[in-house]
């Protein structure tokens, strides 16, 4: 479906237009005295009613065996990645050099950019909340469906599918995340849209992400995108293991980054309201056996000792 890349391209080049007629988060329009279009007026699909982001209500969320362990394909690769301040958001060109499949998805994905949503309160800049709670950030790897790659004709003519992003939930550390460290760094050389820059350290998606055994746990539902046009066309990965990063890590991209090229407004509070889920289902991934307090062993060596007692009497 080669009408996405121009979609994706769209979606990137839009922060760039001028704000007179073009959308922007609810700080933005205040600051502008509403002569950009918040969310509330968003156009195109943003009206719509799969959209996204959603609240997880971790009770309903239903099993679905499907959804077992993603395979990556290029996140162990170490390179010194393209940065951007594209008005809106920081964004990591990856330019399809990883990708992934499994997950319960269609076929394979290649990873085109990531980007994330913040806020000064460390409590209010994810895009999804769990169970009502918010997060101090939110990242988003935005894949693509690879063409030809649909399990079958059906599939691959539903377009509800064709981005696979996945989303981390960010919350405040106790330490200095040495592998977001590069991307932090950049910060200080894209403070304005339209500027760009190039890591000075080499890291790989993994160095960004949870230990790989625990990205088996996630939460799966069908939205869009949370900037318009606001296409529904995103299957949504939200992981249950979150990034943690400093807390002046988190607060350096409300301080270096701006909105607008004079400087004047800090961004922050890049984050789209909750959208109705409506009918909607969400599932999670099953656990392996279900996940135990404690390790196994530790639960059968008390089982065991108390059967040996009995024996010896």
């Amino acid at each position: 479906m080669r009408l996405l890349p121009a979609l994706l391209a769209l979606a990137a080049a839009r922060p760039l237009a001028s704000a007179e007629s073009h959308w922007c988060y609810e700080i933005q329009a205040k600051a502008s005295n509403y002569t950009c279009l918040g969310p509330s007026q968003w156009g195109e699909d943003c009206q719509k009613n799969r959209q996204s982001p959603i609240n997880i209500v971790t009770t309903k969320a239903q099993v679905d065996p499907d959804l077992g362990h993603f395979s990556f394909s290029g996140y162990d690769k170490k390179q010194k990645w393209k940065v951007q301040n594209n008005g809106h958001s920081v964004m990591v060109l990856l330019e399809g050099e990883a990708s992934i499949t499994g997950g319960g998805l269609s076929g394979q994905y290649r990873a085109t950019q990531l980007h994330l949503h913040w806020s000064e309160v460390l409590d209010g800049g994810s895009e999804h909340t769990i169970d009502g709670g918010r997060f101090a950030m939110e990242m988003h790897i935005v894949h693509e469906k690879a063409k030809g790659t649909s399990r079958n004709e059906k599939e691959a003519q539903d377009a509800k599918d064709e981005i696979a992003v996945l989303a981390f939930l960010v919350e405040v550390g106790s330490e200095k995340n040495d592998g977001f460290q590069p991307l932090v760094e950049a910060l200080s050389y894209v403070p304005r849209p339209k500027m760009n820059t190039t890591m000075k350290e080499s890291i790989s998606l993994f160095d960004l992400l949870p230990k790989k055994e625990k990205l088996r746990h996630y939460y799966r539902y069908l939205g869009s995108l949370t900037t318009p046009g606001c296409q529904e066309m995103v299957v949504w990965t939200v992981f249950q293991e979150h990034i943690q990063l400093h807390r002046d890590q988190i607060l350096t991209f409300s301080k270096k980054l701006y909105y607008d090229k004079e400087q004047t407004l800090r961004m922050t509070d890049n984050v789209r309201p909750l959208q109705d889920q409506g009918q909607r289902l969400v599932f999670k991934s099953q656990a392996p056996g279900q996940l135990l307090p404690l390790p196994l062993p530790a639960l059968l060596v008390p089982m065991l000792t108390c059967l040996t007692a009995g024996f010896l009497r």
